[in-house]
């Protein structure tokens, strides 16, 4: 069975930089970094304090407000510092890799035979829980709670995203396991949305609804799915896990093996030669990215994650527990004189005043990460209803959390946006208002006083 899902209100950002499709070993990272912030809500009580020695997937701290939800190592070595911030939070755990890996063995598993239940203990004992999500409040599932559907998106519309359609190709067997699996938990459906024109790995697994998707960016967002195939309300759960997250959870099945390897796209029009790498989750950045033709005298940003919505990483950082994208662009600190006055014709944007990317829509751009224009008041203008295609009203609701009205926020269908669905609008806002933050600390607040 199959669906199509058109949006057709969106925002294509093409820009230079894309990943050439062949994928490359990285370097071996001496090192591994875990960041509990990583996980957003998540209180880390550590299990795995300093000089301990681990394997691949054993437990590193758990979550002390759901105490059976654990996070493992990515790597076997020794834990040789624990890094704390105020309060002395924990706000990093680095390991030293050994360079021989040796994997904890939770062993293979039959998922025909088995209980729903023996299942949910299988994820949480071997540390895969974390790469099941929920809506509402985008945050880690929590495990009590039965969803009354699971969707999966195979489609990256993102800008400079990793094409999955790429770096799945030989997994269908551990993403049948995983999709198997995690069917059980749930009565509802699994939902897996691929796009139209791809030829995904993830278009002939069984047990799935099957969506074909197109349009333009967030079409890939898996928001904008559930939106179009089923939204969230009041007292519904849904769940949602990445492609490239199934396949660990498939293997782990197959295998018993927790393998954090992942295949991370590296582009950017800061990238001398943009590929594909595998490496493994908290690896040193540095391994793929100043080894592989990006000047460290270079003025540039580099992210963890998409354009839009990933995190910014300092050169001595890591790879986060869920990217498989690193972009790098130009840092946008410089100031453009009189750049208000002027016709732009290196800038993409919906507007039609003194801008002319709508002349060329196939043209491919080098933008650095300047925000032409600096943070002021509201400005009604319908821009953000161009490019946001879920049926809510997105100014409306960005108010309504800034002044913290829950029963508002509850009424304008908080429960089934993230963060990342506000990402195109905080691109073409006038205002220059940080619209994921706004929303990050509104589903907190919900989450908080709600539940």
């Amino acid at each position: 069975m199959s669906n199509d899902i058109r949006i057709k209100k969106g925002l294509d950002i093409k820009l230079n930089g894309e990943a050439e499709k062949t994928v490359e070993q990285a370097i071996i990272s001496n090192y591994s970094t875990i960041r509990p912030e990583d996980f957003h809500g998540v209180t880390p009580k550590l299990v795995a304090k300093e000089g301990t020695l681990v394997k691949a997937g054993s437990t590193l701290f758990f979550d002390k407000s759901q105490e059976t939800v654990k996070f493992s190592s990515p790597v076997s070595g020794k834990v040789v510092e624990v890094l704390r911030g105020p309060k002395r939070r924990i706000d990093a755990i680095k390991i030293e890799a050994d360079k021989t890996q040796t994997f904890e063995d939770f062993g293979k598993f039959d998922i025909d035979a088995s209980k729903p239940e023996e299942i949910k203990a299988h994820l949480l004992a071997s540390g895969c829980w974390p790469f099941v999500k929920q809506r509402p409040y985008d945050v880690i599932a929590n495990p009590e709670k039965s969803p009354k559907a699971i969707f999966i998106s195979g489609y990256a519309s993102a800008p400079l995203a990793a094409d999955l359609d790429f770096t799945l190709q030989g997994k269908e067997s551990e993403l049948q396991a995983a999709v198997s699996a995690l069917g059980k938990l749930t009565e509802g459906k699994v939902h897996v949305s691929v796009g139209k024109n791809g030829n995904s790995p993830l278009a002939g697994l069984n047990g799935v609804i099957l969506h074909k998707v197109s349009g333009p960016h967030p079409s890939g967002n898996v928001g904008t799915q559930i939106n179009k195939i089923d939204p969230v309300n009041k007292g519904e759960v849904v769940w949602t896990v990445s492609p490239h997250d199934l396949v660990i959870i498939g293997e782990l099945l197959l295998t018993g093996k927790f393998n954090a390897e992942r295949i991370v796209a590296l582009v950017g029009s800061s990238v001398e030669k943009p590929r594909y790498f595998k490496t493994i989750a908290g690896s040193e950045i540095a391994t793929i990215v100043y080894d592989k033709g990006v000047s460290k005298d270079g003025n540039d940003r580099i992210i963890s994650g998409n354009v839009l919505s990933g995190k910014q990483i300092q050169t001595d950082g890591n790879l986060d527990y869920y990217s498989n994208v690193v972009s790098i662009i130009p840092e946008g600190d410089d100031y453009e004189l009189f750049g208000w006055t002027k016709p732009v014709f290196n800038k993409v944007s919906t507007s039609r005043a003194l801008t002319f990317s709508w002349l060329n829509p196939n043209k491919k751009y080098d933008l650095n990460t300047n925000t032409n224009g600096e943070y002021r008041a509201f400005v009604t203008t319908g821009t953000y209803e161009k490019v946001f295609p879920l049926d809510i009203f997105p100014m409306q609701i960005l108010k309504a959390c800034m002044y913290q009205d829950l029963d508002e926020m509850e009424a304008l269908g908080m429960y089934e946006v993230a963060p990342e669905d506000f990402a195109l609008t905080e691109f073409v806002c006038v205002s220059k208002q940080p619209h994921q933050k706004i929303i990050r600390q509104g589903l907190d607040l919900m989450l908080k006083e709600i539940g």
